[in-house]
């Protein structure tokens, strides 16, 4: 498949670091250079634009089968235990958003991680 690059040591998926230049193996630190053909695999072909108006979609159903985590709730103001889900709510080069819902109080924030 055109614009993936995998390791050639332990096989994990690489990922550009364009600033530098450089693949680089987010497993094992192997760098290996961006070449010309590689620039011309992984050119962006189409740009997602948003519009303001579409919303950023919350679980709130059935969050009884999402994965918990323990974690600090910003409006009980301690470590509670939580569901979590993770939403692209950006470009798909960029990290994506983890969503939080606290199962002592209901109250829902994100994480950009």
């Amino acid at each position: 498949m055109a614009g993936l690059k995998f390791c050639p040591k332990c096989g994990t998926l690489m990922r550009p670091d364009r600033k530098r230049g450089v693949w680089v193996c987010p497993n094992c630190g192997y760098e290996e250079p961006i070449t010309d053909e590689d620039k011309k695999k992984t050119r962006i072909t189409q740009k997602v634009e948003h519009r303001p108006d579409e919303g950023v979609v919350i679980v709130d159903q059935e969050v009884e089968t999402l994965p918990t985590t323990r974690v600090y709730c910003p409006k009980c103001g301690e470590v509670v235990e939580a569901y979590w889900w993770e939403v692209q709510t950006r470009a798909g080069d960029e990290p994506s958003t983890i969503f939080y819902k606290c199962k002592k109080c209901g109250y829902v924030w994100r994480s950009y991680e």
